[in-house]
């Protein structure tokens, strides 16, 4: 079975095929903004135009417009290819990339979170999540490394605090979905945000009575 992995829900958006475990064809780049106009050219330039029996796109947490971008993509094309869309979340992605290059035995990943927070998740070399994923203040994600090396895209606002401190600087790629194992890399397709959103509904307005 061919899969097309979508990840945008970071500054890096990228697209692999993955056949059999093996990686047939990627590309990746780093582009901050800008995952909509960049995605799908990047898709139509993959072997046979990316299509696949099955896609796979990264539900967050991450940026709220990159994980919309990739999830509508990825349902779109799931639409137009008759072919089954899972999810899988990017903080596994990170972890189980970062356990296979330094071959750790466990792994705290920090991804940037927006507004001066980052989202925190330790792992173990199996990838079993270790702590339930959040959104912290760096100074409250410290204390959930315990050790651990931290591996991300948000280490940085950890060592502006804690000089020393073991970290790897890393953003998901999509080509290292093949690292995954099934139970993560098959979640409903719908957004993992992390936090509540920025937007909030407006109040409801108060009917104002008339005087007779």
């Amino acid at each position: 079975m061919r899969t097309l992995v979508i990840e945008t829900a970071t500054a890096a958006c990228s697209v692999a095929l993955i056949e059999d475990g093996r990686v047939i064809d990627r590309a990746h780049d780093v582009v901050g903004r800008g995952h909509a106009e960049k995605l799908v050219p990047m898709i139509a330039a993959l072997a046979q135009g990316g299509r696949a029996d099955r896609i796979l796109v990264d539900c967050g947490p991450g940026s709220f417009t990159g994980i919309r971008v990739g999830l509508a993509a990825a349902l779109g094309l799931g639409f137009g290819w008759q072919v089954p869309v899972a999810g899988y979340q990017s903080l596994a992605l990170v972890a189980a990339a970062a356990v296979a290059a330094h071959d750790l035995t466990e792994v705290c990943v920090v991804l940037e979170g927006g507004h001066g927070e980052v989202f925190v998740q330790p792992f173990a070399a199996d990838l079993s999540a270790l702590a339930t994923a959040a959104s912290l203040k760096p100074d409250i994600a410290l204390t959930m490394l315990e050790g651990r090396t931290a591996v991300g895209n948000g280490v940085h606002r950890l060592t502006a605090l804690a000089p020393g401190l073991p970290v790897i600087e890393a953003l998901p790629d999509a080509a290292e979905a093949h690292r995954l194992p099934l139970a993560l890399a098959d979640l409903a397709p719908r957004p993992i945000y992390g936090r509540a959103p920025d937007a909030k509904p407006p109040a409801p307005r108060t009917a104002i009575g008339v005087a007779a």
